[in-house]
């Protein structure tokens, strides 16, 4: 039963990826902590291990199918990426659990109201 709950965590969080352009963690960290018991850490870990090739590559290729990548840009933030994954994994693994949870909380709700009152 948990396999299927997985499955289910892990295509909804491929169809939010693929239509809004977020990371899947948003929806994968959580529900893997709360509906399946995993420590903030596993969680996470468990997240990037999952996203690395089918988010990226499956959804970046039908974005530049229909011309919609700026090439400069993807690589650019790449490296950003790289760079910041790093820093990051290192900085969460010496965190405490309920720091990372508290810290990603803060981030889902600073975001959330970011996109809710941001004007274009």
């Amino acid at each position: 039963m948990k396999y299927i709950v997985v499955l289910v965590i892990g295509t909804a969080a491929g169809l939010l990826s693929g239509m809004f352009g977020i990371g899947g963690g948003i929806l994968i960290v959580p529900m893997l902590m709360y509906a399946l018991k995993c420590s903030p850490h596993e969680a996470v870990g468990t997240s990037l291990a999952a996203l690395l090739l089918p988010v990226g590559l499956l959804g970046a290729l039908q974005y530049y199918r229909n011309g919609y990548i700026r090439v400069s840009y993807a690589v650019l933030l790449a490296v950003g990426l790289f760079l910041g994954a790093y820093l990051g994994a290192r900085l969460s693994i010496s965190l405490q659990g309920t720091v990372l949870e508290r810290m990603f909380g803060g981030l889902l709700i600073a975001a959330g109201l970011w996109i809710v009152f941001h004007r274009s």
